[in-house]
């Protein structure tokens, strides 16, 4: 029984690299699994291997929980779809989108077919591995929209946590406006003392003209 190398990279990002040896009897659904054993990634998103050609143009699909339009269409799927029943090349390429609601696009290509699985291994296994594999999409906005600047700390307590940008921007307008008023108040007090010091250094020398 034959074993498959299929090296797998981001289509974005070419420092980000995985090597996965695989048998040739095993499934794509295997091969979807250990590739995000390697990510991190919650395999349990709907997701496709497209058979490709050298420029990486989609052909076939084999699915993992495609959408119902998909499955009456009669689409392939991982789970019973066999790796070597879609090798016709020793360099058999496939287009691999994960999460079709925030995608992620692999390239995924056979650069080594060994004639006999090593002795004691498990297969699916990771040959090699390189980078450090990005967080899934949507990760980062969420947090950040859960964070509210010490600015507007007061929200915190009352559990408001806008989460429109617009939003956000027009407190900060409010905060600003309000600064400015308290800088504006400060202004004319402080006008106000010195006009009221000149008020009462003419009320002073007038009281001195008087006295001569």
């Amino acid at each position: 029984m034959a074993i498959y190398r299929f090296r797998v990279s981001f289509e974005d990002y070419d420092d980000i690299m995985r090597d996965i040896d695989i048998r040739s009897n095993q499934t794509f659904e295997d091969l979807h699994n250990a590739i995000h054993s390697t990510t991190g990634y919650a395999p349990e998103k709907s997701s496709s291997f497209y058979v490709s050609n050298d420029q990486w143009i989609k052909g076939n699909e084999i699915a993992y929980l495609p959408y119902q339009k998909k499955l009456d269409a009669g689409i392939a799927l991982m789970n019973n779809s066999k790796l070597s029943n879609y090798i016709d090349d020793p360099h058999q390429k496939f287009y691999y989108t994960y999460n079709f609601d925030r995608p992620y696009d692999f390239h995924v290509e056979l650069v080594k077919i060994l004639l006999d699985p090593e002795k004691g291994k498990e297969y699916p296994s990771v040959f090699r591995s390189s980078g450090e594999a990005p967080k899934p999409l949507g990760v980062t906005v969420a947090a950040a929209s859960s964070v509210i600047s010490d600015d507007f700390g007061f929200l915190n307590d009352m559990e408001y946590a806008p989460e429109d940008p617009d939003e956000m921007e027009s407190l900060g307008s409010i905060e600003g406006e309000h600064v400015d008023a308290v800088e504006e108040e400060d202004e004319k007090d402080e006008f106000a003392d010195e006009f009221s010091d000149d008020d009462n250094s003419e009320a002073e020398d007038f009281s001195k003209e008087e006295d001569y």
